[in-house]
Parts: structure tokens; sequence; C-alpha cells
């Protein structure tokens, strides 16, 4: 009996104990649910988002290549004094618009003309382009009611794109008059903005670019010699459908709904649209069928506005797609995954906690081990990192000391055994100018690669050690600075505020060692116009600073694989006990500053890190 109780007392403490762990495991995995979702959704508007860029990227690259073929168009207008209908017909024939450009419906030309001119240019062209030939038909001038000016198209390539536009004078309609009338003044691409209606194809949207075209060896410097020297205009007509659909196929995500509007040509951001404004195009979609503006305010949908140029004028597009289009099986089923995992692994760490909890003792003697041996694995790091920086510390002083008695021996050895070949081949020159030419011609040459033999000597000494460091830090650091300036071409300024500032040696050949870093980055990878190097002395301490006005860096470059320059410097100036920092930011240039104390010792310093931290 007693049992038995002992048992049911047992199993009440224990239920409400494993309801809490079912509960808490629940909490956890629904938080984990909505964290994948949300990182899935977040993904999916990044892809949507850089999607969405590359296609206004592509699409203004489209309307970029349009420009260009009507700029190439004028040219050949420009280049030749008359251009027949014939080698419009080859020109535009050789270009190939339905390959290389997907859209471009036709190209023509059309004629300036005034009243008075009109019988005699509509008999001209009647006589000289019969009915027929080159598959045009007859031409006239159309609408048939006089005016004061006119802009006739008199070429139309291919003319079965639309051969009721021949002989159609386009400067009918008062808004497009007034646009050719700019576009000639400014000599600038005009377009309308809107589409242009295609008579018994309602399912095209016509688009229209023109360019002013000028007589050929006419000035067009002023308003005044660009409005004598304009003789008409050459034009594109493009389906805005097809360049669109053409655009939109490209991406890897299908169902993309595209709505696009012109807003005029002074925009600069995207407008907040009246929802009855029409767009000049939309691409809906199979089970998009809304109004434009109701994806962008639906949660089952992803929206982006950007902007487009399009020659002066701005179009304002809108994408959007449904969210679940840009989801794969595998992000359909990651947050049922990741609730799965966070209700699991949070059910088996209570369950290791509740293991855990009945020898509490043995776990915390456990824990207070693993500290212990986490503390001496840290020392042991800390000790094996102190080791390694005064290793590399003593390497560099052995490199520059090997690199001083190197130069030293080559200046000694080297340069005097140069020095007395340079007298003999000079004292064998000088002796032989007169009566023997051809050997003193020899000996001038020897004496030249002797020259530039010492030239290399010299080169290969101050690379290795300047001598000008033996005069110290104002002197070493001025002749890097012309040095530099001599080798790049770039305007690099010195600023001092001591004549004399005295140094270790190894002080002086790290701030020089660290100028030269500094100055190598700038011709490597700041593409600067100008540099700034400051060296100053205050009190008991000795600052250098070196700017320029490149593109700059993110400050986290040093840490970039394979990147040792920012990393040296740092370790060179930590050796010394000074101070570093680095001020940049991508486009607006870079500065690097260090300082260090006057009486710095670069083989002291590593050693009291190691009293510090044995202690």
């Amino acid at each position: 009996m007693s049992s038995t109780a002992g048992e049911h007392s047992l199993s009440a403490e224990k239920k409400p104990l494993w309801l809490l762990g079912f509960v808490m495991s629940t909490m956890v995995g629904l938080l984990f649910y909505m964290a994948a979702a949300l990182s899935v959704e977040n993904d999916a508007s990044d892809l949507f988002d850089n999607l969405s860029r590359s296609t206004q990227k592509n699409i203004e690259s489209r309307v970029k290549s349009y420009a260009n073929l009507l700029r190439g168009t004028a040219s050949l207008f420009r280049a030749n004094e008359h251009v027949s209908r014939e080698q419009f017909h080859r020109y535009v024939e050789n270009i190939a618009l339905q390959q290389n450009y997907p859209g471009v419906m036709n190209l023509n030309y059309s004629q300036e003309l005034d009243d008075a001119q009109r019988s005699a240019f509509e008999a001209a062209m009647q006589r000289d382009y019969p009915p027929g030939r080159d598959g045009y038909p007859a031409f006239a001038i159309h609408p048939p009611a006089p005016r004061a000016r006119y802009s006739v198209l008199v070429y139309l390539e291919p003319i079965a794109s639309a051969p009721e536009k021949y002989g159609y004078d386009i400067a009918e309609r008062p808004l497009i008059a007034e646009a050719l009338a700019q576009s000639r003044d400014s000599g600038q691409i005009s377009n309308s903005g809107v589409p242009v209606p295609l008579e018994g194809r309602p399912q095209l949207t016509g688009m229209a670019m023109r360019l002013p075209v000028y007589r050929f060896g006419m000035p067009t410097d002023t308003v005044e010699q660009r409005r004598a020297a304009y003789q008409g205009s050459v034009g594109i007509g493009y389906d805005l459908v097809t360049m669109m659909r053409s655009a939109l196929a490209d991406m890897p995500v299908r169902n993309v709904r595209l709505t696009l509007f012109d807003i005029g040509p002074q925009a600069r951001a995207p407008l907040q649209l009246p929802h009855d404004m029409r767009p000049i195009f939309d691409s809906t979609t199979a089970g998009m069928h809304a109004p434009w503006w109701l994806p962008g305010n639906s949660g089952r949908y992803l929206s982006s506005t950007m902007l487009i140029e399009h020659n002066g004028r701005a179009w304002q597009a809108l994408f959007s797609v449904r969210k679940s289009d840009l989801y794969t099986r595998f992000d359909a089923f990651l947050p049922w995954l990741a609730l799965l995992i966070g209700f699991a692994s949070t059910m088996l760490l209570y369950m290791l906690f509740h293991t855990l909890a009945s020898s509490r003792r043995r776990a915390i003697q456990m824990a207070t081990g693993m500290t212990e041996e986490l503390r001496a694995s840290q020392i042991r790091l800390q000790l094996s990192h102190q080791k390694l920086r005064r290793l590399a510390a003593h390497a560099d002083q052995i490199k520059e000391e090997e690199r001083k008695r190197i130069a030293r021996e080559i200046h000694d050895d080297l340069g005097q055994n140069l020095l007395v070949l340079r007298i003999d081949a000079d004292m064998l020159a000088s002796r032989t100018q007169r009566r023997h030419p051809r050997l003193n011609a020899r000996a001038r040459s020897t004496l030249e690669q002797i020259d530039a033999t010492i030239k290399s000597v010299r080169q290969i000494i101050n690379d290795l050690r300047p001598t000008v460091l033996d005069l110290g830090v104002n002197a070493a650091v001025e002749w890097q600075v012309a040095q530099f300036r001599q080798r790049t071409g770039i305007a690099c300024e010195v600023s001092e505020s001591h004549d004399d500032i005295y140094l270790s040696d190894q002080c002086a050949t790290a701030l020089f060692r660290i100028l030269q870093e500094s100055l190598s980055n700038i011709s490597q990878h700041a593409n600067a116009s100008r540099v700034q190097v400051k060296l100053e002395k205050c009190r008991d301490t000795v600052s250098m600073s070196v700017s320029d006005n490149g593109v700059g860096a993110a400050i986290d470059g040093r840490n970039k694989l394979g990147s040792f320059g920012l990393v040296g410097i740092e370790e060179r100036i930590k050796l010394l006990g000074g101070t570093f920092y680095i001020e940049s930011s991508p486009g607006a240039g870079m500065s690097v500053h260090v300082s260090v104390p006057l009486g710095a010792d670069a083989t002291a310093f590593p050693y009291q890190e190691d009293n510090r931290a044995s202690a």
C-alpha cells in the first residue's frame, strides 16, 4: 500500500517536469519556425531585388543600344551629302534588326519641308521612286491638308513593317512637332514617352525615338546654326511589348509581373502614382489579374519599384511576384524542419539538464576541472602567441641587419671595384680619343655600361637599406617621398614639425618601412592624385600620417586573406609600443596614422609582454 502511494507521488512529481519540458521545446520550435520562415522570406526578397535590378539594367542597356543605333543612322547622313533610298535600304539590311535589336520594327528618315517646297518634292519623289520599287507604295504626303511645315517619312526600312506610314507627316500632331523642334535646337534624342497607334495592329505597343539630322558640312555649334543646318530626322519604331518580354525572358524566375509607367522628363525618384493611372506596359501573367497596385500592397507578393532612364525621360517600373514562386521545395519545408530541429534539440537539452541535475556535485567538479584546463590552455596560447611575435620581431631585426650588411658590403666592395674599373675605362677612353677611334668608341660604350651598373648597384643598395637612413628619419622620409613622386608622378607633400628628430635605429627603420608600405599601397590600389605625409614630434612621441585622396577601402580590409601590408604595419607599431589606426571609407580616401615613443626599443617590448603574461 505504501509502495503504491510512493509510486503515485513520484509520478505526480515527474509529470509537471516533463510537461514543462514539452512546453519549452514547443515554444523553441515555434521560434525556430518563425526565424527560418523569416530567413527564407528575406532571402527571397534579396533574390527578387537582385533580379529586378538586373532586369532594370538589361532594359536600360537595350534602350541605350537603340539610342546608339539611332546615332549611327544619323552619322550616315552627316557623313554623306546625299543618301539615296537604295543606300538607306542596304544600310538597314546590313544591320540585321531582327537578330541584333529585338523589338525594333523599322528605321526611318523624315525630310523637313515647308509649304512652298511640298509640290515640287512630291513630284520629285513620284518621279524618282515609282510605285512598287523596293516594295514601297505610291508616294503622297498625308494627311493632305496644307500646313506651314512638314516632316515627311520618305525612307522606311523594312517597308513591310508599316507601309501606311510612307509619306506620313509626323509633325502633323502638335505635340510631336514641338518635340521635333526641341530636338532640332538641342541636337538630342526626342521621344514622346507615349505609345504610337498602329493601324490594324492593336496588339503592338509602338514607341518611337528620333534624332535630328543636319546638312553635310554645315556647323552646328549654336542653336541658330543647328536650325539653319536642319534637314530632317532619323527615327526608330520599336515594339515595347517585344522588348520588355525579351528582357523578362532572361529572368530565371517565371511569373514576374512588370508594370511600366512614363512619369515625365524631370523625375529623379519613384513617385506615388494614382491608382487610375494607366501603364504603358503590363506583363500580366496567369493568376495575377489584380490591378497593378494591388500586388505591391499584398502580403503574398514581393514588389520592387525602380526608375529606368529612357533618353531624358523616366520610366517607373513596378516588379511584383508571388513569394511562393521564389521558394524552392527545400525552402517550403525548411520552417517545418527548423521547428522539428528546435523541438528535438530543446527536448534533448532539457533531458540532459534533468539528468545532470541529479548529479550536481559531479558536474561542478567536471566544470571546475574544465575551467582550469581552459585557463591553462589560454595561458599557453598567449605564451605561444607572444613567442611567435618575438620570433617575428627577431626575424625582422635579422632581416634589417642582413640588409644593412649586404648593402654595406655591396657599397664597400662592389662599389669600390666598379669605381676603379670606371677610372681605368675613363683613362683608356681619354688616351685613345685621337689615335684609336674604334677603341675609343668601345671604351666609351664600356664606360656607359659601367655607369649603368653603378646606378643599378646604387638602386639595389637603396632597396636593401637606403643610406639616407643614417642621416635621420627626416631625411629618409623626404628622400622616400621624392622617390615616390618621381616613380609614380603623383603629387606628394611632406609636412614636418621639427627639423631633426632623433630616434633609435630600429624605430627609424620601422617608420621608414611603414612609409614604404603605405606609399606602395597607394600606388597599387588607391588610384590617388595627391598624397600628404606628416611627421610630427610632440613631447615624448613621434607621429606619422600618410593620407591620400584615392578610392579608399573598408576598415576591415586588413583581415582579407593574403593581405599582409596593414598587418605588418600594425605588428611593427605594437613591437615599438606605439599606436596605429586607419581612417578610410570607400570613395573618400585613406589615412594611416602611427605614433611611437621617442625611446622605443623593438627588442625589449615583447619581453615586457612575456613578463606581464607570466605574472
